[in-house]
């Protein structure tokens, strides 16, 4: 399934939980961390925990953010886990390799095996991005620039270019590990033009997907994360070409091909959701 958009849904209120998985997200964050205040958490998980058992199994992929380890994720998980267990699970303010370990070591114990999307949004938690997305149980790698700004006392602006180089990073890492990068949010949940341009300049930079905060964000992202008619033709063409050739080189469209213009049009294909076995 892909995860072209990411939608973020609060821990506390019921009602936008039983709605989420009927939107346009590809993935739901049931978010039990920054959505929540402290004192309404201990409800909110109860509150998690039935909304998974209405919704499960749905269209979507649905995932639940628990607390960063070390201050209650064990117990988001003890409650959580009493019911139906999520598709997957988000880590914020993951800081190095074994906080994902701890996690999965913690899934483990209640024996439920999800996938693990780490969240990676503080200084050390992009200097260590390789060796996290690197473990195991880690399925994505997620950027957050807004809290990485502010762990590094950067100041924001329009283009981001302050964590220009955090963002390529966690692409990098992400691909070195064979794990999917997803992008950060858009924090004007107004501005469908803005989200357009800045979910444009992530795909450019090789991210699958982004993060929404709003329903009708994850709308435009996944419209920008879907390869045009013309892009899947190209991609079609490459790798008809290239099964043609049986090994040897090629040219399409007055273009020598190589294997990263291969690797490129599969993963065209693959965000296009088009089935090339058939």
């Amino acid at each position: 399934m892909p995860r072209r958009s990411v939608l973020f849904s609060p821990g506390d209120e019921p009602e936008k939980l039983r709605k989420a998985p009927r939107s346009d997200a590809d993935v739901v964050v049931f978010d039990l961390e920054d959505a929540v205040v402290p004192d309404a958490k201990p409800a909110a998980r109860e509150t998690v925990r039935d909304a998974l058992a209405e919704v499960l199994p749905a269209d979507c992929e649905v995932c639940v953010r628990v607390n960063p380890v070390g201050s209650g994720a064990a117990d988001d998980l003890a409650v959580v886990l009493a019911g139906p267990a999520p598709d997957s699970v988000m880590l914020p303010k993951t800081r190095n390799a074994e906080d994902v370990e701890l996690l999965a070591d913690l899934l483990e114990e209640a024996d439920v095996d999800c996938p693990i999307l780490a969240l990676v949004e503080s200084a050390a938690g992009i200097l260590h991005a390789e060796a996290i997305a690197a473990v195991e149980a880690t399925d994505a790698l997620v950027f957050g620039a807004e809290d990485l700004a502010g762990d590094i006392g950067a100041t924001g602006s329009e283009d981001r270019s302050e964590v220009s180089h955090a963002r390529q990073h966690v692409v990098l890492a992400a691909r070195a590990a064979g794990v999917t990068p997803i992008d950060t949010h858009f924090p004007n949940f107004t501005d469908d033009a803005g989200l357009r341009r800045d979910a444009r300049r992530a795909l450019q930079l090789g991210y699958d997907g982004k993060l929404a905060i709003h329903p009708a964000q994850a709308t435009v992202v996944n419209d920008v994360f879907t390869p045009d008619d013309d892009r899947v033709a190209w991609a079609e063409r490459i790798l008809r070409a290239r099964d043609e050739a049986d090994g040897g080189v090629f040219v399409v469209d007055g273009e020598m091909i190589d294997a990263p213009q291969i690797r490129q049009a599969e993963r065209v294909l693959e965000r296009a959701g088009v089935d090339r076995s058939q």
